[in-house]
């Protein structure tokens, strides 16, 4: 084994990541089974990922497995069927998360016209999303001494994106709370545990392409603003998240604990002038 190689090395680690279904999750979980991991999709409705996991079984094991991340008690008995198969549980990635309108300011809107129930729903979905798997599958960690856990964050938690107030509040929440459980677990069950996580910048998604781009498929004035505060002057691609993914997984970064590493094309370096 080279010395890369072996720096980088996750050869059968065992990664569940939440929110299999979504883009991101997809494109980290291809990079992780090409490095050799064995891969656990954890997805509401199976149905969904049926041809993900057909694919990423051309380069190694992956399967699917159902649960609902706010439901403790169902996350508890996946967690149980991933041991008793697998034998650890070395990597958490939790990408489950998203926006819904009701928490969307509109346009010539503003806060006082929010749906309240929507923006508990956003930030239900990607907080309280994050922090039960953590608690769940971080327990088998603890019980390890080893793992790492990477949380999704973002840009709007680093500076202020207008109109989306239900997702900027909760991936703020998502970057303290990384900070907090790094330090909670390396003080409590020892350094051989790592919780970090990555803040991508602006990718054009399904959940985002009507407010970046207009059905000619020219940018909107939202999409102009930030393509021209990104340094890079483009929009990430999915795939460009499996490096830093790969990192913080591997023990090139087995002294890194409590980061938000962006991955924003320069977004959140530029000030604007």
């Amino acid at each position: 084994m080279s010395y890369l190689d072996k720096l980088f090395d996750i050869k059968n680690k065992v990664a569940v990541i939440t929110g299999g279904g979504g883009v991101f999750a997809g494109k980290m979980a291809e990079g992780l089974i090409k490095a050799g991991a064995i891969v656990i999709l954890i997805v509401r409705d199976l149905k969904k990922v049926e041809q993900r996991v057909a694919a990423l079984n051309q380069f190694g094991t992956a399967i699917s497995l159902a649960c609902d991340v706010l439901d403790k008690e169902n996350l508890q008995k996946v967690c149980d069927t991933i041991v008793n198969k697998f034998g650890s549980i070395d990597i958490l990635i939790n990408a489950a998360g998203g926006n819904m309108p009701g928490a969307t300011i509109a346009q010539e809107g503003s806060l006082f016209e929010m749906d309240m129930e929507s923006f508990q729903k956003v930030v239900n979905l990607n907080l309280n999303g994050s922090v039960l798997p953590s608690m769940v599958f971080g327990e088998v960690m603890a019980k390890q001494k080893a793992g790492s856990i990477i949380n999704i964050s973002s840009m709007a938690a680093e500076q202020v994106i207008t109109r989306v107030a239900g997702y900027s509040a909760s991936k703020a929440a998502i970057a303290n709370f990384t900070k907090w459980m790094a330090v909670e677990m390396a003080q409590k069950f020892g350094e051989g545990i790592k919780v970090n996580a990555l803040a991508p910048g602006f990718f054009i998604g399904h959940q985002n392409r009507k407010l970046l781009t207009n059905e000619d498929g020219s940018l909107t004035k939202r999409g102009q603003d930030i393509i021209r505060n990104t340094p890079m002057g483009r929009f990430g691609e999915a795939d460009e998240l499996i490096g830093a993914t790969l990192y913080l997984c591997s023990n090139a970064a087995k002294f890194v604990t409590g980061i938000v590493l962006p991955v924003d094309g320069g977004f959140s370096a530029f000030s604007g002038v």
